[in-house]
């Protein structure tokens, strides 16, 4: 068992075993990777942000002998091209890219693993093609709602990092403050390169600094690199802005309740996470019965929390044993 002091922890570094580039779009460009087993268990990887990018520790949450583990970076990020696009770059843009992505590598169905705004797009997907959905995994449950995005980018969760939302308003005149979400869209889509790259710091810093539950002190390194910050903050802020492109804040709590009525999933959600508050998460396990949910006392938003590691990898591992058949020999 992959256990310290009773926790599971990461399965060991690994490197991609083969990778590519998919042409979606007359624009867009994007990079896939497989690592693992290649006659494993597909599961496809969803990063956050939107914008974020793959990582190389997103290849740890599963068994690399039981799992054919596919990574992609999403429309503008990452390595995808063009670099920080807005133009079709829609949530139902990165449900077509996920099912060219399974097409071209002949996958007929997978697990979707996903946090954050990867449980977004994870939901969205497996909403729309529940039949391509063997399970879903997910951690920090967000529905791009309103109240989601008043909590976080407005004034709620500066009740808890005043320091760090100090920071993050600096960049923003006082008189345009009763609204911040419009006024870091209008600097990130602004021509003022230098009004947008010192928006798109403090917008992508807010987060970094608040995702666990140690505070400041954890920001990630990259929350600190131009070329990231930019399309992060620029990509997020524009799919916020068009609230996820859904049709209604409870679009997808309402499609969970039919859609997902077969589709078996695990919920781990941080009970002190301050950008994804428990209450969504919540919402979600009482409209997706067929899904449990795990809230970890010691944990915030990061999906390095080592308790939030624990669970998402009891839950892979669960998988693993209840698709054994699907492992080739």
């Amino acid at each position: 068992m992959n256990r310290r002091s009773n926790r599971r922890i990461l399965y060991p570094r690994l490197e991609s075993r083969r990778s590519g580039r998919l042409r979606v779009s007359e624009i867009h460009e994007i990079y896939w990777e497989e690592s693992g087993n290649p006659n494993g268990i597909p599961v496809i990887a969803v990063h956050g942000g939107p914008g974020g990018g793959s990582s190389p520790e997103m290849r740890r949450f599963f068994d690399p002998g039981k799992y054919r583990i596919i990574l992609f970076d999403q429309r503008g990020c990452g390595r995808s091209t063009p670099h920080s696009e807005l133009r079709e770059n829609t949530t139902w843009d990165l449900i077509d890219d996920m099912e060219s992505i399974r097409d071209a590598l002949g996958v007929d169905r997978w697990l979707v693993f996903g946090g954050s705004w990867g449980s977004t797009l994870s939901l969205a997907y497996g909403v729309t093609h529940p039949d391509r959905t063997l399970g879903l995994v997910l951690r920090g449950i967000f529905l791009v709602s309103k109240a989601e995005i008043q909590w976080f980018y407005q004034s709620g969760a500066s009740r808890l990092f005043p320091d760090a939302y100090d920071r993050y308003i600096k960049p923003i005149p006082e008189d345009e403050r009763d609204d911040l979400l419009m006024a870091f869209h209008k600097r990130l889509i602004g021509d003022d390169k230098q009004a947008r790259i010192d928006a798109a710091r403090a917008w992508s810093r807010w987060e970094g600094e608040t995702l666990s539950i140690k505070g400041p002190t954890t920001t990630p390194a990259r929350f600190n690199e131009d070329d990231f910050v930019d399309a992060f903050a620029r990509i997020e802020c524009h799919y916020f802005v068009n609230r996820g492109f859904f049709a209604s804040d409870n679009w997808l709590l309402e499609e969970a309740k039919t859609k997902l009525k077969d589709v078996p999933g695990v919920i781990v959600h941080g009970r002190y996470d301050v950008v994804t508050p428990l209450s969504t998460a919540w919402a979600l396990s009482k409209a997706w019965p067929k899904a449990d949910i795990h809230i970890i006392p010691d944990a915030g938003h990061s999906s390095m929390e080592p308790g939030i590691v624990d669970k998402l990898i009891q839950a892979t591992d669960d998988f693993a044993i209840q698709y054994a058949d699907l492992i080739k020999a």
